[in-house]
């Protein structure tokens, strides 16, 4: 693997944690954006981010820092920590994002592509049509999808060899995971180099054999968000309550509606979109069981919600206030 320049296209929760890691870690990273409008989302998200690696590095330098569940594995390895190195890293990584909206210029040069986009299949294939005709014959491209399989979309980028999925799981400076999911088309070599980037980032890397919906992660996590949401819809209980039974019962930090803030709720509204559609998204059994929910009142009051602009906790507001 012998990458140096890595585009992130979308700069959505995912997409800006991924871009300042892969930046933080010494890759030369743009962030493609369609819109200035996106820019102005973007910028504070990353801005948001300098801050948050900075302050959990001066908690890493306390000895409360060091238990295992506050350490964040994706800034440093406890044995060779060094706050002052970390914090410089920060800065550099902070100052060497580039934001831009010509696609062509964005990718001009890349070795690797990270589509970090909303989970909407006819704007993903867009966007993949768009970047065909301008990539270099070089640049592998991987989508960061939770939901949606890389066979979908393999034929609209050019280059279904070179073409896999990389999936990251939320606060990924301490959830420091990536699933490796190739389709059938990948070469085994493009499927090597992206474990190799994952580790070179600081990820754990963990490769996906067979093709699923979901991943590792999703296939166990979504589930259990949609039964949250359920209890929720169908006014068996409040969202506060709902997240302590979880909480309190478990020993968990977050509840399923935390966790819906934290990923935005228009993720959430087409990841509902998708888990009602799909069939193949569960097995047989899990969806006999999940066949009940109301996925009808999901959606609704979610849109509502967007509607409002209650995106989540990057918005300022979601299913609890941040402001």
């Amino acid at each position: 693997m012998n990458y140096k320049k890595v585009v992130v296209a979308g700069g959505g929760v995912l997409g800006s944690q991924i871009a300042f890691q892969s930046a933080y870690c010494g890759f030369d990273v743009t962030i493609w954006l369609r819109s200035e409008g996106s820019i102005g989302r973007t910028q504070p998200k990353i801005d948001t981010l300098r801050d948050e690696y900075k302050k959990i590095i001066e908690i890493m330098d306390t000895p409360e820092g060091k238990a295992p569940n506050v350490w964040a594995r994706g800034i440093a390895d406890p044995d060779s920590f060094d706050k002052e190195k970390c914090l410089k890293q920060v800065d550099k990584a902070y100052k060497g994002l580039k934001l831009e909206l010509d696609l062509a210029k964005a990718v001009a040069d890349a070795d690797l592509v990270i589509e970090s986009m909303a989970e909407d299949t006819k704007e993903k294939i867009a966007f993949y049509q768009k970047m065909a005709s301008v990539l270099p014959e070089k640049t592998v491209v991987v989508t960061n999808s939770s939901t949606l399989l890389p066979s979908t979309f393999a034929k609209y980028t050019g280059r279904p060899e070179k073409y896999l999925s990389l999936h990251f799981a939320n606060h990924i400076w301490t959830n420091n995971t990536a699933e490796v999911m190739a389709q059938a088309q990948t070469d085994k070599k493009y499927f090597n180099e992206l474990i190799d980037f994952a580790n070179a980032i600081r990820m754990v890397a963990l490769p996906v054999n067979k093709e699923k919906n979901g991943y590792l992660l999703n296939s166990m996590l979504v589930p259990f968000l949609l039964s949250g949401l359920d209890l929720y819809v169908n006014g068996v209980s409040d969202p506060e309550s709902i997240d302590k039974a979880w909480t309190l019962g478990t020993g968990a930090p977050r509840g399923p509606f935390q966790i819906f803030d934290v990923v935005g709720l228009t993720t959430a509204y087409h990841i509902v979109e998708q888990y009602q559609k799909v069939p193949g998204l569960f097995t047989p059994l899990l969806r006999k069981m999940m066949m009940p929910y109301n996925f009808k009142g999901m959606e609704a009051v979610l849109k509502k919600m967007i509607d409002e602009g209650k995106l989540g906790k990057a918005a300022g507001e979601g299913f609890y206030k941040y402001k």
